[in-house]
């Protein structure tokens, strides 16, 4: 999932990508160019959306793809959200796919805005909740000529697979 595309540069294209390669459900949000309104999770209502409703009573997990910069840690993942033991798991899918970029799953070391705890956050709403990953720049935006992206989206289908394994 990924409800900031096109405002959040990448986590749209990422969502896409790791959906289509591993098989998952997909739930996608692109603003145009023009336009620059970010929404916050906790107000991001299913009950406004004809397709978000039925996609969240559809899954069981979600991964939500979101993206940050902040100058105090600009090479870090941050993976918050209720599931706890799903962010464990990606967080493992993630270091098996080095980088130079540090996996953060320890909630009180991310910003509190940044955690995804918010009952209302979408992320939150699935039969087993989910995970909001918070990119920083590089490892979402092409542009910058990392593979970072690359390696993020492959931890996803990592993910969704071994989850499907798991039953």
């Amino acid at each position: 999932m990924a409800f900031h595309g096109g405002l959040e540069t990448g986590t749209a294209e990422m969502a896409r990508t790791a959906a289509s390669a591993s098989g998952a459900s997909l739930y996608l949000v692109e603003q145009p160019p023009a336009l620059r309104w970010h929404v916050p999770s906790h107000a991001v209502d299913p009950a406004e959306s004809d397709q978000l409703g039925p996609w969240l009573r559809h899954v069981e997990t979600v991964v939500s793809l979101h993206g940050y910069g902040r100058v105090r840690q600009p090479r870090r993942i941050l993976l918050g959200g209720r599931n706890r033991p799903l962010a464990a798991r990606l967080a493992e899918a993630l270091v098996r796919h080095p980088s130079e970029l540090a996996v953060v799953t320890d909630l009180e070391d991310m910003p509190t805005e940044l955690r995804g705890l918010h009952r209302d956050n979408p992320v939150n709403r699935p039969a087993r909740g989910g995970v909001q990953m918070e990119l920083p720049p590089s490892a979402r935006d092409r542009r910058l000529g990392d593979f970072l992206p690359e390696l993020v989206e492959a931890a996803l289908v990592e993910l969704v697979e071994g989850y499907e394994d798991a039953g």
